[in-house]
This record gives C-alpha cells, structure tokens and sequence, in this order.
C-alpha cells in the first residue's frame, strides 16, 4: 500500500468515524423523544451499523496482518 493510499483511507476513516458519532448521536436524541419515530430509528440504527464495517474494513486495510 502507498502513502498516497494510506492518507486516503485515512481521511474515509476519520470522515466515518464522525458520521457514526454524529448518527450515534442522533439514535440518542430520537430515542429520548416523548414519541420516537421507530422507521427513523431503524434506518439509522442499519446506516450506523454499515458505517461500523466499513470503519473496521478500512482500518484493516490500514494495519498490515502480522503473521507470527
């Protein structure tokens, strides 16, 4: 993998990892509402856990498997 590779993938990761906490954020909020709309709540919960693999699948990219 290249530096130029790797600072790409570094600025997907930090850009998801804002959008999860944002959404993380949001899940919180709606949750707390006197009458929670539970189809929004659902989708953000799905679009939350997407963010969370591709967060792992970048960072794996990232971090070389050391075999030992």
């Amino acid at each position: 993998m290249t530096d130029e590779d790797e600072g790409e993938f570094g600025a997907e990761l930090a850009k998801l990892q804002q959008e999860h906490r944002d959404l993380d954020a949001a899940i919180d909020a709606l949750q707390h509402s006197p009458a929670p709309d539970l189809l929004r709540l659902q989708r953000l919960k799905k679009r939350k856990l997407a963010l969370r693999d591709r967060i792992a699948f970048i960072e794996d990219q990232i971090t070389p498997d050391i075999i030992a």
